[in-house]
């Protein structure tokens, strides 16, 4: 029996190459998840093509919502409010998402929640464990890296971010030189934990007095040495490769990370992300955050692997936090491919 006290939200998440649809309930609980993966139809170009995705999340997104109610044993009648991401993301990709969710809430009257999808990978933690504010985030998924200040459950500001490619970007393109397949991130953290870090490539901007990241030159520098070896007809040990690479993305995250946790000394510290599923950054920021003195410790808060990737349920974690604020949106709403949390240092002006 549907408790009518509990909030329950259904939300949708299209803004690259994975479809799904969730139920959420208060905000916590998943009543269900469903996820359409596109990677196999992406693999052969090497990424992703946002034609292709935009047609596959047209060929599902009925489907899926019907799948999400059901798993819930739920109906239309039960769902308290309509969440969609609206961006960032591929502008068709969005669109399809935001289009299926405007039409059920003008079909059912049901209200619309419209969600920023670097929010939504935050508030993953949230469906884990309560979050004590003000808390601090190392967003790393595909194209995206970032620092980001959480003065509440809604108020969100960036106070490091990336100057060229984001961690998930260089992971994939150093994968192509590998000739691993699109997403990269998961072999190359397998290959790294059998090497070791006998290249020592740079670690930019990692003494620098700020929080931004920049990877472009640790993907050329990997790319160059590559190259250069197979120029010379020289085998270099793929393991060993992929060790120094992580090892150089991690030290640079890490460094920066635990200075901002001292600085804005948060309650609680939460990763998100499809990096965020990088088993050597987890270890690695587990280990520097409990060397810290006792005082600066935040909580910890690591999503489930399984929601650290592009996931429905938490654009539905996320909207429930904008819900109990009344932060609705109307049919107006619109995909926004290039909208960005706000920077911290913009909010000072």
């Amino acid at each position: 029996m549907v408790n009518k006290k509990d909030i329950r939200i259904l939300a949708f998440e299209s803004s690259c190459d994975e479809t799904s649809t969730s139920v959420v309930k208060n905000g916590r609980e998943v009543e269900s998840l469903i996820v359409a993966t596109q990677i196999k139809s992406h693999q052969r170009f090497g990424g992703v093509v946002p034609e292709v995705a935009s047609r596959h999340h047209i060929e599902v997104i009925t489907q899926i919502t019907n799948e999400a109610l059901k798993e819930a044993h739920i109906a239309w009648k039960d769902i308290d409010a309509i969440a969609v991401t609206y961006g960032p993301g591929l502008v068709g990709a969005l669109l399809i998402g935001v289009s299926a969710a405007k039409a059920a809430s003008m079909a059912t009257g049901i209200p619309l929640i419209g969600v920023d999808h670097i929010m939504g990978h935050i508030m993953a933690a949230q469906l884990k464990e309560e979050i004590s504010y003000p808390a601090l985030a190392l967003q790393v998924s595909g194209g995206h890296t970032e620092i980001v200040l959480l003065k509440d459950s809604t108020h969100f500001e960036i106070v490091g971010d990336t100057r060229d490619d984001a961690a998930g970007e260089a992971y994939d393109k150093i994968g192509r030189v590998l000739g691993v397949n699109y997403p990269a991130g998961k072999t190359i953290d397998e290959w790294a934990q059998k090497g070791k870090d006998t290249f020592d490539f740079p670690r930019a901007m990692i003494k620098e007095d700020d929080y931004d990241f920049s990877f472009s030159g640790l993907k050329s520098a990997f790319i160059n040495t590559y190259h250069h070896a197979e120029q010379i007809h020289q085998d270099l040990n793929k393991y060993d490769l992929a060790a120094s690479f992580q090892a150089a993305v991690i030290d640079v995250l890490a460094t920066k990370t635990i200075r901002a946790i001292k600085q804005y000394q948060p309650q609680t510290f939460i990763m998100g992300g499809g990096v965020a599923a990088n088993h050597g950054l987890r270890e690695r920021m587990n280990h520097e955050i409990a060397n810290l003195p006792r005082n600066l410790q935040p909580k910890v808060i690591l999503p489930e692997l399984k929601l650290c990737g592009d996931n429905a349920a938490m654009i539905g974690a996320a909207a429930y936090n904008l819900y109990q604020e009344g932060k609705f949106a109307d049919l107006t709403l619109d995909a926004d491919p290039s909208l960005e949390l706000p920077y911290a240092s913009e909010m000072l002006q």
